[in-house]
């Protein structure tokens, strides 16, 4: 029995609370997965897992060695990665979540010329627009857009994501006669808004009087806007609203090039919207990697 595969997949069972899960990671059967952790047990001469049909638990034994087991396999792949031919060139790979859109739209140019500077480091990027368990994925850096709950993984803030009210011209062009452009959130009412449900209190939108608003400045509105449309995917939100289906509430990168162009206008310039945190996140047992520590700092240079 190779020990240190089989501690490897040990901890990545338990971190991903599933054996098929690790299979499909590892490229191997589930079958194969459970004989590893069946001979490491029998090695150690411990049961480390209850198993039934439907989950996994450690037992007090496999508590005990998966903190160890976990910490070791960190700092092997670590010694393993980090110096080789010599001259402290990075390799293996890093595991990197974002959401979709952003993943597409921002993060894959910087993966680019990150992998161009360490030839050796490979990228697996995993793009979701649900809350994804770091630990449970083996995520090395999470590019998170958002206020962070409490936890204990580390954040790095990195940038700051501006979401603006945005409209095609020609949703504008084709308004019903007696409708004008949004000036006041109430506006609002009279138009085909697009709900992104991913986004919290997703169809209540926040505004803050400024300068040039109807209302004293610092005035809060909240609006409860409807449509025809809502969505959980961000690339669905960037598309309705650049084919003129309505007016979007959305981070102004989504619609960089759009909004160049003049084809995709701001809205309500006078009422700011709120700015969200763009936060480099990755699991404690990760950060004195190298090639992660690398990585953050490369993805930082070019965010903040």
């Amino acid at each position: 029995m190779d020990k240190l595969s089989a501690m490897r997949t040990f901890v990545r069972v338990v971190e991903s609370g599933s054996f098929s899960a690790v299979a499909d990671e590892f490229h191997a059967t589930q079958s194969a997965i459970s004989k590893q952790v069946a001979a490491l047990e029998k090695e150690l001469g411990a049961k480390l897992l209850v198993r039934t049909t439907r989950s996994l638990a450690l037992t007090e034994e496999g508590g005990r060695y998966f903190v160890q087991a976990r910490r070791l396999v960190a700092e092997i792949a670590e010694a393993e990665s980090s110096l080789v031919n010599g001259a402290g060139q990075l390799r293996g790979w890093i595991r990197v979540a974002a959401s979709v859109a952003f993943g597409h739209r921002k993060l894959m140019p910087l993966l680019k010329s990150f992998m161009a500077a360490h030839p050796d480091v490979k990228i697996d990027l995993r793009l979701h627009d649900g809350f994804i368990d770091l630990v449970e994925q083996g995520i090395d850096v999470s590019v998170r857009i958002g206020e962070l709950p409490d936890s204990g993984l580390i954040a790095k803030r990195v940038g700051t994501s501006d979401r603006m009210l945005l409209a095609h011209r020609d949703y504008l062009r084709a308004l019903p006669k007696g409708v004008r452009p949004p000036v006041s959130p109430e506006d609002l009412l009279e138009h085909e808004c697009i709900v992104y449900t991913e986004m919290a209190n997703s169809n209540l939108w926040v505004f803050t009087a400024g300068a040039g608003a109807s209302e004293a400045i610092g005035t809060v509105k909240s609006i409860r806007v409807e449509g025809h449309i809502q969505t959980n995917s961000s690339e669905v939100l960037r598309s309705a609203v650049a084919t003129a289906m309505g007016i979007g509430y959305l981070p102004t990168w989504l619609l960089d090039s759009e909004l160049a162009n003049g084809e995709v206008v701001r809205l309500m310039p006078d009422w700011e919207t709120p700015r969200t945190p763009i936060h480099l996140v990755s699991p404690p047992e990760r950060k004195h990697s190298a090639k992660v520590r690398a990585l953050v700092a490369h993805l930082s240079a070019a965010l903040t």
